[in-house]
């Protein structure tokens, strides 16, 4: 696997969104030994949001919006974390641990954060200022994907939305993947967006006042192939189901 910060899709798309997703790879980059990891451990998500880079790509093409795909595994560095943060280069995952992250020193570290961590956030940030500064509409979309249960603990919802104060377009999605009836959507469950302790969307999102979606697809339902377009193309009507209310609402 090529090693690169980041991946870019569609960076002229036309579409008025622009996805990012912090960890759609478990890349690990050769000089790390593979962390001293086996390669089942790295199939596992504690290297990766399983499936989401997948969903975030088909999305990319269904929306003709410009993505940015992290491109290493959260394991060598987490995109999705503060600089400070205990975990954001974790020793121990989900009761695993990681051998090539103990007693790293300064230098590693700092290492680590300017190879893989700031190039990564750096296009997310000139892909949204470029976005910006021609006038264009933006709502900016974070993929994600959350284990089927932690901890003993059963995940019965295959897509939650995440949010944190301005909860006008997380409902909109909420009511629209709720729809049919036969979807159990999860409401900031098992993940409520925190800005003390989520980086990327706080960051990118949340500074400017745009407006944002954070999802979390269940990995067992995205695993695959078809679960990622099943779900990509559910989320994308959804998406347009939301925006067409929001535009509704706005006119009475």
């Amino acid at each position: 696997m090529a090693e690169t910060a980041f991946t870019r899709l569609r960076p002229k798309g036309g579409g008025g969104f622009v996805i990012y997703c912090d960890h759609a790879s478990n890349c690990i980059p050769g000089g790390l030994n593979r962390l001293g990891l086996n390669e089942a451990d790295l199939a596992r998500h504690i290297a990766w949001d399983i499936g989401a880079g997948g969903v975030a790509a088909i999305l990319s093409e269904m929306l003709d919006a410009p993505a940015i795909l992290c491109g290493t595994s959260r394991l060598v560095v987490d995109c999705n974390r503060h600089l400070d943060a205990h975990d954001l280069i974790p020793e121990i995952s989900d009761g695993t641990a990681i051998p090539g992250n103990i007693n790293l020193s300064r230098l590693e570290k700092e290492a680590r954060i300017a190879r893989w961590f700031i190039p990564y956030h750096l296009a997310v940030e000139e892909l949204l200022e470029e976005r910006l500064a021609s006038g264009r509409a933006v709502m900016a979309l974070s993929i994600h994907s959350m284990t089927e249960n932690l901890g003993g603990s059963a995940r019965p919802w295959p897509v939650s939305i995440s949010s944190f104060g301005d909860r006008i377009w997380a409902e909109a999605m909420i009511a629209a993947l709720r729809s049919t009836g036969d979807t159990n959507v999860g409401d900031n469950q098992p993940y409520a967006l925190d800005p003390a302790f989520d980086f990327s969307t706080p960051l990118h999102a949340m500074r400017r006042n745009l407006p944002y979606l954070q999802v979390e697809f269940r990995q067992d339902e995205i695993a695959e192939p078809a679960g990622q377009e099943k779900w990509a193309r559910r989320f994308a009507a959804c998406l347009t189901e939301a925006m067409s209310g929001m535009s509704r609402a706005r006119q009475t």
